[in-house]
């Protein structure tokens, strides 16, 4: 059996996150959803993102939920096709009520290029563009210059 990720968010407001994770490209899973309660919202066939209000989310985590807004509990990072993905997520994000660059782009030359973008609960999303073959190109031709 492959393994897949589920990464549950405490959320304010399930219905308009709901939309807002839309925004990033997840479908909602009717089957794993109880509308104000929780919803499953599938990236892929590996992950999902279960958006579950705070009373719901205290049935399954012992301590209390952090305030995203002040403390970083958890950084995700979704992978995008292109350096223009990463800018239009990041457009259609802001549309559905999220912030955007937090901090400055990660800027990579021709091996990656990132920004991060916050929900409407204050949890940090990366969008990142990766070109592995080029990255172990300039890293090959680092380690070609040091020696």
């Amino acid at each position: 059996m492959a393994q897949s990720i589920y990464v549950n968010l405490p959320v304010s407001d399930v219905e308009r996150s709901v939309a807002f994770y839309e925004s990033l490209g997840a479908t909602r899973d009717s089957r794993f959803s109880v509308p104000g309660t929780a919803a499953a919202m599938v990236f892929s066939e590996a992950i999902t993102v279960m958006l579950l209000s705070h009373d719901h989310f205290r049935n399954f985590a012992p301590r209390a939920i952090a305030d995203a807004h002040a403390a970083n509990e958890v950084l995700i990072c979704f992978s995008r096709e292109s350096r223009a993905a990463v800018d239009a997520t990041v457009d259609q994000v802001v549309a559905a009520g999220g912030r955007a660059d937090l901090r400055a782009k990660q800027e990579m030359g021709d091996c990656m290029y990132g920004r991060n973008v916050e929900d409407l609960d204050g949890h940090v999303i990366e969008l990142m563009w990766l070109d592995v073959a080029a990255m172990m190109r300039a890293g090959a031709a680092a380690s070609t210059e040091v020696a």
